[in-house]
């Protein structure tokens, strides 16, 4: 007998009504909540009844995946971006509930990575769903001695003969390039992390090639480098304020989290957002839009991610073997808000 949505509400310890409006992706659910419902629905392999007369029905397959979250280090895998690991299991839960598998969702925190691969020997697990945030490619090349199909999201390597599902980096920054250029800015500088991470790296270089393609100039000295968490970016940025650094027109940030500790420390300089100095932050977190003011951001659906990477998991599942990676890189849209000026100063009205 099927599972239903009580059997879900009794599992997570939440109404019905708080239920429906989780499977239905609706808002006003704190990302905890969430999560259990989410969780709860995968244990009972809960899927959705159809109408009477739904053709294309998908079939069930049989088996358990598991969604590996490893934080390694912790300055890119933390409690500050737990909201969007939420919004991947959203997609990977709701996608595994429609194919038939239970989903199993499985942290390790300061765990070296071999006793991670380590704890899967004998498992029955039908695939692996892997966070490759902080992960380098020896680590990847570890999960695929075991042998178990595997999908490794928010992270990409080209050489690598791995499956990969993650944000298209690229064609993000150079989005937010061209908005900056299109509202006259040409001093543009980057804040970039310390912290050596494979999306990190390719934002860095999109920076560089995104300036080419627009014929902008910059110099080594507009690249400022500081820690992935709140308060090291803050610590990091003030140091180098003290120091004499001058900031240019505007900035691309690596990430939303950095973006919030610079600006910490550029209010505590008196330099004013966006009047001043015009920034641009990545992954549209929750707080970037009741900042004051409000970030202008990159948002890229990982809910999208979450979905492909069970989809990606399940056709290497059922194909036969030898078949070739899939690597799948997810579009962004340019969260338009009020962080960069209308205009850079100088520049003509048009």
């Amino acid at each position: 007998m099927s599972s239903t949505v009580k059997d879900i509400a009794r599992t997570a310890k939440v109404s019905a009504a708080t239920v429906s409006l989780v499977l239905n992706s609706k808002g006003g659910i704190s990302e905890e909540t969430r999560a259990r419902v989410l969780a709860a629905a995968s244990a009972l392999s809960y899927t959705p009844r159809l109408s009477k007369g739904t053709k294309n029905i998908k079939p069930t397959r049989a088996g358990t995946l598991r969604f590996l979250k490893i934080a390694k280090h912790g300055h890119t895998v933390n409690r500050d971006h737990n909201i969007f690991i939420s919004d991947y299991i959203d997609g990977m839960s709701l996608q595994a509930s429609e194919y038939g598998y239970k989903l199993e969702v499985v942290s390790h925190e300061d765990q070296p990575v071999e006793d991670v691969v380590a704890s899967l020997a004998g498992t029955a697990l039908s695939g692996l769903v892997i966070l490759g945030t902080e992960l380098t490619e020896t680590d990847i090349l570890l999960f695929q001695q075991i042998g178990i199909p595997l999908v490794v999201i928010d992270t990409f390597h080209d050489l690598l003969e791995c499956n990969f599902v993650n944000m298209n980096n690229g064609d993000a920054v150079y989005k937010m390039l061209s908005h900056l250029a299109e509202r006259g800015f040409r001093h543009i500088g980057f804040i970039a992390s310390n912290v050596q991470t494979a999306n990190f790296r390719l934002r860095r270089d999109a920076f560089a090639d995104g300036m080419k393609r627009l014929g902008l100039s910059f110099s080594q000295r507009d690249i400022v480098t500081v820690d992935s968490t709140y308060e090291g970016a803050y610590q990091d940025m003030l140091a180098k304020l003290k120091g004499g650094h001058l900031v240019p027109e505007c900035y691309v940030c690596t990430n939303d989290i950095i973006t919030y500790g610079c600006i910490k420390a550029f209010r505590e300089f008196d330099i004013r957002i966006p009047d001043d100095l015009s920034l641009i932050g990545f992954d549209n977190l929750p707080m970037s839009a009741t900042m004051d003011p409000p970030l202008t951001t990159v948002d890229v659906s990982k809910r999208k991610i979450g979905n492909l990477a069970i989809t990606v998991l399940d056709e290497q599942i059922r194909a036969p073997e030898g078949q070739p990676a899939v690597k799948i890189l997810v579009g962004a849209n340019l969260v338009v808000r009020d962080s960069v000026a209308s205009r850079a100063k100088g520049s003509p009205l048009r």
